[in-house]
């Protein structure tokens, strides 16, 4: 029998993370049927993708869509139309939300609100708080969910638990593993003061690399005694990349592209309160720091935490001013443009965002380009060059750091599931977003 596809892309180059060849691939009911040189004739379409680089769909696995309860700053289309646009293809969204999501209901919610109104596929952390921790053994394993969230530092929402007794006694119950954001809280409640109204370059000394890495410290302490795994976001410290890269057996490491590309001092004096989220943008040397962990491997995994914010809101003098910016569209273009200025192989940005999530978060059908696998495909221009812009911002707060940076390295298109949704900068649609299944023994 004759093998036929739904859609054959032609000639491009695949890139995992472990290599990279030119072959055709073709697709049949959403996944990958067969790689190799396919016939045309055997299809009823074929896009030609000769001079692209097709990547495994990237997964950003920390967004902020705001939805429900701050429509006005994004919601989960405009959040996901962000996403496509950008290239990436699943998102992890938080439950920093109102209501927050901390029950199998308010996750149903969500899960509803988002099938096939979101144009990428996606998985919804639930919050882990003190009134729930009975109930994190179910709650980690529901569908649709991405596993536990906790904020241990205070961020947008109000979903912090500071006090160890309480972080352990959720640790203790899990079984996946689960995501912290990692502050110590007290630690910023004593140094308030710190802050100099007016002025956002105070952020980064209020919230210090001591902040964060007492509480990263206390973190894997409570893993490795309760024999768990955690997963600590948007690390910012040189000081936190060396200590993990001596606890890997129990704890992975996210990385932002803002953390690895906009420097503190200078960002502050360009950008002002733009510049301002948690935890800060550091100076050169923790920058430094970082791209050491990403180069030695103690980095699994680049988040975009997507937390916007408008304009106005932004705009207020620090410190009423609110932590966060914009970065789900930007993840893709800001890192090709790294790796065209040689800071990291395109295999690496591979494994950074597609194999890396697929292994530490156990998806799937996702995050490889292989037989089997979802159909789910970044296509990128490694050759083009683009001036990112303001206008260029699918989310509905409409702004970026990045406004007039030239990068080198652009998303040409985006198929999720066999379906293309973002070609040459214009949303194809419809939106089919599905939520990411997960694998049982994880």
């Amino acid at each position: 029998m004759t093998q036929t596809f739904d859609l054959i892309l032609k000639g491009g180059e695949i890139v995992n993370q472990d290599g990279r060849g030119i072959a055709d691939i073709g697709i049949k009911d959403g996944r990958i049927t067969a790689i190799g040189e396919l016939n045309p004739a055997n299809t009823d379409q074929t896009i030609s993708v000769t001079g692209l680089t097709i990547l495994p769909g990237v997964v950003d696995s920390q967004v902020h869509f705001r939805e429900p309860g701050n429509e006005h700053k994004e919601d989960l289309e405009t959040g996901s139309r962000a996403a496509v646009m950008g290239g990436v293809t699943s998102v992890f969204e938080m439950p920093n939300t109102s209501p927050l999501t901390t029950t199998p209901e308010t996750l149903a919610d969500k899960i509803r609100r988002a099938h096939h109104r979101m144009f990428c596929d996606f998985a919804f952390y639930v919050g882990g708080t003190r009134e729930n921790i009975d109930d994190i053994p179910e709650l980690e394993r529901l569908p649709g969910a991405a596993g536990i969230k906790v904020f241990i530092g205070s961020s947008t929402g109000n979903l912090l638990v500071d006090d160890e007794e309480s972080i352990k006694k959720i640790i203790s119950k899990l079984s996946r593993r689960a995501a912290f954001h990692s502050e110590d809280e007290q630690r910023l409640i004593e140094r308030k003061d710190i802050r100099r109204p007016g002025d956002p370059s105070s952020h980064p000394e209020w919230r210090d690399a001591i902040a964060a890495m007492q509480s990263t410290q206390m973190l894997v302490n409570a893993a490795r005694e309760f024999g768990k795994r955690i997963h600590v976001l948007h690390i910012s410290t040189a000081d936190e990349m060396a200590y993990l890269a001596h606890h890997k057996d129990v704890a992975s490491v996210e990385v932002t592209p803002q953390h690895l590309t906009l420097c503190g001092p200078e960002a502050y004096e360009s950008l002002g309160t733009l510049a301002q989220m948690n935890p800060p943008l550091r100076d050169a040397a923790h920058q430094k720091g970082l791209w050491a962990g990403l180069h030695s491997g103690v980095v699994d995994v680049l988040g975009s935490d997507h937390a916007p914010h408008t304009l106005e809101e932004k705009q207020k003098p620090y410190p009423e001013s609110p932590s966060g910016m914009t970065g789900v569209q930007t993840l893709v273009p800001i890192m090709l443009d790294h790796v065209n200025n040689g800071r990291l192989s395109l295999e690496r940005f591979v494994d950074l965002t597609s194999h890396g999530p697929n292994r530490i978060f156990g998806l799937a059908t996702k995050g490889r380009i292989a037989v089997g696998m979802d159909a789910d495909f970044t296509i990128v221009d490694m050759k083009a060059e683009r001036t990112i812009s303001n206008d260029w911002i699918e989310s509905r707060s409409k702004w970026t750091p990045y406004d007039g940076k030239t990068v080198k390295g652009w998303p040409k298109g985006t198929v999720i599931r066999g379906h293309r949704v973002m070609w040459e900068d214009e949303i194809t649609g419809p939106a089919q977003g599905e939520a990411i299944r997960f694998n049982e023994a994880l």
